[in-house]
């Protein structure tokens, strides 16, 4: 063989062979990141026709780091919460933005005849693209949390400035960082959870801004801790209790928890008795308050009497305003209640899916709007969700398009396992 074969063999194998380390090296690293991105599908395409945005769906695959963040006490900002994801997901190579822009939304817990638990979500903003993100089970436990739930949640993409879609490689691993910012969602254990605008603090929004001696959570992450780690109401409630809020941006919320038992529970944070929402303007000052749908009668007499639970974008905390029309969604609060209630004899809440599923729609922006012949900056129902807290199944539709076959997705876990039909 001439030598200068020999030596270009040899260079060439050189060069493979780097390659091939260069790739071990990479995969080593960004193993479970890879195999994330990878999985990452578009399951309902974007409708210019009628603004509505695209669905993705992606499935974490192992650790997502969420252990490490509570163990290192969490963050207080959203600029920490950004630097961990930098350090731990995107390896400090992907930059990534988080936004909370103001948004409209409403649930409900009901049941039906057979006494399946049912919790339902709408979740209003203008056009965005939403994901679906699926977390796996871990049997590692964090401080005294327990073993991490499996978990199916929804994202909104453009709070991580991503709201025109998926359309580049570094836009799928920038959404790697999804898991951080669920809006709601449901765990193996029949726990369901949502988080909704309660727009605090008269016309200029004031956060919740806790500062005491506990670990520090923002908005969305204290979602994650209650979907990743909470059996039950109860315990998700624990769980809260252990960590000072810190809502994102200049925005306030406040969240509804339910479990598979009929438990459920409003979670909001508010001033010392006295102190109106045009007042509330020190965040640091807010305390957790619990309202329990078996003992919140303090809240009215609807309220006392129904077994089931209704929220939209207002503090349900008693003497909070000042008058009735500084309640942002009360409308759709009384609807609520009406539609399940109308007679005030289904104090239990006892509905159809199919009816609890017509809620959904009634109340979602574009109908609602239509009908009372307004509109407002949320105009559209970016997804409606039903969660079947029993079943551990979930009804997801796409931009209120209840009645096109391609925008309704049905998802359940199989055990452990999320089944997608």
């Amino acid at each position: 063989m001439k030598l200068w074969k020999k030596i270009t063999i040899i260079s060439l194998s050189s060069i493979l062979g780097l390659i091939l380390i260069l790739f071990i090296i990479i995969f080593g690293i960004w193993n479970k990141e890879i195999r994330s991105v990878a999985s990452i599908d578009l399951l309902i395409d974007a409708k210019e026709e009628n603004r509505s945005g695209a669905i993705y769906e992606m499935e974490m695959k192992g650790d997502y780091y969420f252990a490490k963040y509570l163990e290192e006490g969490g963050a207080s900002s959203d600029d920490e919460l950004i630097n961990f994801i930098l350090d731990n997901i995107t390896k400090g190579i992907i930059k990534v933005d988080l936004s909370s822009p103001e948004i409209g939304c409403s649930s409900f817990t009901a049941q039906t005849e057979d006494g399946t638990r049912l919790f339902g979500r709408n979740y209003d903003f203008s056009t965005t693209t939403g994901m679906i993100v699926r977390t796996t089970a871990s049997k590692d436990e964090v401080l005294d949390f327990g073993p991490r739930h499996a978990t199916i949640s929804s994202v909104d993409l453009q709070f991580l400035g991503l709201g025109d879609g998926l359309d580049t490689l570094i836009d799928k691993v920038t959404a790697l960082a999804a898991p951080y910012a669920p809006l709601d969602g449901i765990n193996d254990a029949g726990v369901s959870c949502g988080i909704y605008m309660s727009y605090q603090g008269g016309e200029n929004v004031t956060s919740t801004n806790q500062n005491t001696n506990k670990p520090d959570l923002t908005s969305t992450t204290m979602l994650r801790m209650i979907l990743d780690y909470a059996d039950d109401v109860e315990e998700a409630v624990r769980l809260v209790e252990k960590f000072d809020l810190h809502d994102s941006a200049t925005t306030s919320f406040h969240y509804m928890v339910a479990d598979a038992s009929g438990k459920s529970a409003i979670l909001e944070w508010v001033p010392d008795e006295g102190v109106t929402n045009n007042e509330d303007l020190d965040g640091s000052a807010r305390k957790l308050v619990v309202h329990y749908n078996d003992a919140d009668e303090y809240l009215g007499e609807k309220e006392g009497k129904n077994d089931f639970q209704y929220v939209t974008n207002f503090i349900v905390n008693p003497n909070y305003y000042l008058n009735d029309s500084e309640k942002g969604g009360l409308d759709r609060y009384n609807e609520i209640e009406r539609l399940i209630n109308p007679d005030g004899t289904n104090t239990k809440g006892i509905i159809s899916v199919e009816k609890a599923l017509s809620i959904l729609e009634t109340v979602g922006r574009r109908k609602w709007d239509a009908n009372q012949g307004e509109s407002d900056s949320n105009g559209i129902t970016v997804w409606s969700g039903l969660y079947d807290l029993t079943n551990k199944k979930v009804t997801w539709i796409s931009n209120e398009e209840f009645d096109v076959p391609s925008s309704v997705l049905n998802f359940f876990f199989d055990g452990k396992k999320f089944v997608l039909e």
